[in-house]
């Protein structure tokens, strides 16, 4: 039997399991190789990683894994977690189960792409989601932002840090007239009208076209489309959720811990500001507080 099954291998999950595999647990990893943050060229603000591609760091935390003989790997997709506290069952895709003592849910989250052409090629690449993430490599450029509701408007305010030259598109929105004065203060241009497509090449943007013809240039689109966790097993575990405006993440304590005793969570799937550094930080804390909860 396992100590600790973790079901998702991207950042949240490799930190669990380099945590607990130092700690001398034993530990299966099941991964389906695809975090969500596979769409960028570059990951960002990640101390001693700063603009390396993800697929790299990630490969590289897998090699470092080898080290320790109590961490397994397997490239395989969980269908379902049963039992309880001790004597947990993950069942596997491919027939496999494995049993442990803990479980430590990781699997992050799935954007959901919006009917918009041109769009889902550019995820990642021009059309994101993030300042933080992707600010520095476009300053000074002309950055325009999809309105999704009242968060828009707090992000217009934190793109002056970056850049003076905003457009907003409202995309159907209607914007109310404290909001439309707003924009107008800080001299952020308003498009009215649906978005009917995303011209692009090869994911770079060129114009944000209109249902009504109008094509409007940017260099870099700010999106913050839906999302909802990657799998359902959370569903059949009846854990707690806590919804956000964008979707859904697991609820859990401050020992990362969900409404289920003994099922932990970590990443974006627990955590709706998405980052990597903050994922491993919480990884590594999740993997700390089940082995801890262990201990005799």
């Amino acid at each position: 039997m396992d100590d600790v099954v973790i079901i998702g291998g991207s950042f949240a999950g490799l930190a669990a399991a380099l945590q607990l595999g130092r700690a001398r647990r034993k530990v299966t990893v099941l991964d389906t190789g695809w975090p969500r943050n596979r769409f960028a060229r570059h990951s960002h603000g990640f101390l001693g990683h700063d603009h390396k591609k993800p697929g790299e760091i990630l490969a590289t935390a897998r090699q470092q894994m080898a080290r320790y003989d109590t961490v397994k790997l397997v490239s395989g997709r969980a269908t379902a977690v049963t039992g309880g506290l001790d004597a947990f069952r993950i069942e596997t895709e491919s027939g496999e189960t494995h049993d442990a003592r803990r479980v430590l849910l990781s699997y992050g989250l799935a954007d959901r792409m919006p009917d918009i052409a041109g769009f889902a090629a550019c995820w990642g690449q021009s059309i994101v989601p993030c300042p933080y993430c992707d600010g520095f490599e476009v300053a000074g450029k002309h950055w325009g932002l999809v309105y999704s509701g009242p968060m828009a408007q707090h992000m217009v305010s934190l793109y002056g840090d970056w850049t003076d030259r905003i457009t907003v598109f409202a995309n159907g929105h209607e914007l109310d007239a404290e909001a439309r004065a707003d924009l107008e203060a800080r001299k952020v241009a308003l498009v009215e009208g649906a978005i009917g497509a995303i011209s692009h090449v090869d994911g770079q943007i060129e114009t944000v076209d209109l249902v009504d013809g109008r094509k409007v240039e940017v260099d870099v689109l700010f999106a913050h489309p839906r999302y909802a966790p990657a799998a359902n097993l959370h569903v059949a575990l009846g854990l707690e959720i806590t919804e956000t405006p964008l979707g859904a993440v697991l609820k859990t304590d401050e020992r990362r811990e969900t409404s289920v005793k003994g099922i932990y969570a970590a990443g974006d799937l627990a955590n709706p500001m998405a980052s990597v550094t903050l994922a491993t930080s919480a990884g590594m804390m999740a993997a700390v507080f089940a082995q801890q909860s262990m201990l005799r």
